[in-house]
């Protein structure tokens, strides 16, 4: 599919979508069932990073599957209800802020997706993560592809199960933390964020103390 450059209607590049071609490749060659997993909330500075596992139905594959981040928040949530529907095995995990702090974002990450692989209620024989590295201890064999989630449905469907219920799971924080605006900016470091932490100071077990400016010792963490 090809859409137009924001700097000019008249050109033109193309944008590649998501297919089940490594998937099927794995199945012929005696990789079944594969597993796409992926992780939502890396870069903000506050909540949890939450991983998903899933394996699709090569039967039932939702129509419009990509990258989360080039869907629409309706779009996520009418497909996080397809996969749920769907799919033949959907698992998630996460770590906290505090286990984020302790281990650093990186191997939370991949422990979170681990533990969703990990969670499955079918065993894959594949496991295809999206990015350079592949989460130790996996119950499988696994592979990292780089742009995963824009090549691989599996980790294209990981990726919106990830990020609806992280955005979720932050919205909850919002209700409760009321100053904050975690259902708007889910954690990210905007200026409406920053800003409230440097009035009401940052929440205990909520924000990533090892992020900046916390690192820096620039705020005291609010109980």
């Amino acid at each position: 599919m090809a859409r137009a450059r924001s700097d000019s209607p008249l050109l033109f590049e193309m944008v590649e979508k998501p297919d089940f071609a490594i998937e099927a490749k794995a199945a012929a060659n005696g990789l079944w069932p594969v597993a796409g997993m992926d992780e939502a909330g890396r870069g903000p500075l506050a909540g949890p990073v939450v991983a998903a596992a899933v394996v699709l139905d090569p039967n039932r594959i939702p129509e419009g599957l990509d990258d989360s981040k080039r869907l629409t928040l309706a779009q996520r949530e009418a497909l996080f209800e397809a996969i749920l529907a769907s799919a033949q095995g959907v698992a998630m995990a996460s770590v906290s802020a505090e286990g984020i702090d302790r281990i650093n974002i990186l191997r939370a990450s991949l422990e979170a997706m681990r533990r969703a692989v990990c969670g499955l209620p079918v065993r894959p024989k594949l496991a295809l993560a999206d990015g350079r590295d592949v989460p130790p201890g996996l119950p499988c064999e696994g592979r990292a592809l780089i742009k995963g989630d824009q090549r691989s449905q599996s980790i294209a469907a990981a990726s919106i199960v990830a990020k609806v219920m992280r955005d979720r799971m932050m919205a909850g924080c919002g209700s409760v933390h009321i100053h904050y605006g975690f259902e708007v900016h889910m954690g990210y470091a905007t200026v409406r964020h920053r800003s409230a932490i440097e009035i009401h100071g940052p929440v205990a077990r909520l924000h990533r103390t090892s992020f900046a400016p916390f690192r820096l010792g620039a705020v005291e963490v609010e109980e």
